[in-house]
């Protein structure tokens, strides 16, 4: 067995995070969903993204939406509400300039 084969006693499909919170977890059942989602919700916490970069606002994007899909009740509608005035904020911008080009070119 090559040293990048799975073990056996591993799962294949163990994704990344897997076995980085092993201390955290110690006595809980590792498959159990709360476990599973505590690990996740420390794997979140402890994501270090580029700052300042277009893949650093993109991955602040996919958490927003992450988080609005887990979100029950009023932050669900909280955060659909924050994305259409972001919606309607570009479309009034885009707007604007649209009527500026166009009225600089007639």
């Amino acid at each position: 067995m090559t040293p990048s084969e799975p073990r056996d006693s591993e799962p294949r499909s163990a994704p990344q995070w897997a076995h980085r919170f092993d201390d955290e977890l110690v006595g809980l059942d590792p498959d159990d969903p709360e476990a599973r989602a505590f690990a996740q919700h420390l794997d979140r916490m402890q994501h270090d993204r580029p700052s300042f970069t277009v893949e650093g606002y993109l991955d602040g994007v996919r958490d927003f939406a992450d988080s609005a899909n887990r979100a029950q009740g009023g932050r669900y509608w909280a955060a659909v509400l924050v994305v259409v005035l972001l919606l309607v904020g570009v479309v009034w911008v885009v707007g604007n300039a649209l009527v500026f080009v166009l009225g600089t070119w007639l």
